[in-house]
Parts: structure tokens; sequence; C-alpha cells
């Protein structure tokens, strides 16, 4: 899979509400399936199907610990997706920038012209 398409799907899995809120959770610490499921008023196959986009996005990892399978969460994703949009956040800070300083060369003239007008009084 290239970079461009593991972007895709990390995207893809952290666009639902409910593989955000799992990934929250992992990011305490390891948890088994049924701790997962707990909080949301779905079925453990719904869960599952979940868990299911998630591994697919490299986002988490199942382990085997005996009888459980303890879902890790894996960040290279998480700080690839970060990567990609740093460059976007660049560009609207630079767009920030320069509406602060015209803001800034506005409120110079207005106080310009005030002082202007208050010595033709």
């Amino acid at each position: 899979m290239n970079p461009s398409q593991r972007l895709d799907r990390t995207f893809a899995a952290l666009a639902d509400p409910t593989r955000r809120a799992i990934l929250a959770r992992l990011s305490l610490g390891a948890a088994p399936v049924t701790e997962l499921a707990g909080p949301f008023a779905m079925s453990q196959p719904a869960v599952s199907k979940h868990l299911k986009v998630l591994e697919r996005a490299g986002l988490i990892s199942r382990g085997r610990d005996r009888q459980r399978r303890p879902c890790r969460l894996e960040a290279k994703p998480l700080g690839d997706a970060s990567g990609w949009l740093e460059g976007y956040r660049r560009f609207w800070e630079g767009n920030f920038q320069r509406l602060d300083a015209l803001l800034d060369q506005m409120k110079t003239l207005k106080k310009r012209e005030r002082t202007k007008r208050g010595k033709h009084r």
C-alpha cells in the first residue's frame, strides 16, 4: 500500500465518531473488545467491525493474551496524518499573519487620519 492509500485509510477510519472514541480510550492503554464495547449502545459484532476498520488502517493492533485479544493504539498512522495536515496549518498560519499585518496597516492609517483631522479643527 502506498503512502496516499494509507492516508486515505487513516482519514476514513477517523471519520467515524465511534472509532475516534475507541482510539481515545486506547490512548490510555490496551483494552479488550468487551471493555471497548461498553460505552456504546451497539452489539459487540458492530464494535468488532469498527475495530477491523481501525486495524486495516493500521491505527490499532490486536494481541493475544490467553482468551483475551487486547487492542492497542498504533500511533504511526496518526503521526503521518498529522504531518500531512502540518503543511495546511502552515498555509493558514501564513494567511493569518498576512491578515494581521493588513489589519495593523489599516489601524495605523486610521490613527493617522484621526490625528490629521484633530490638527485641522
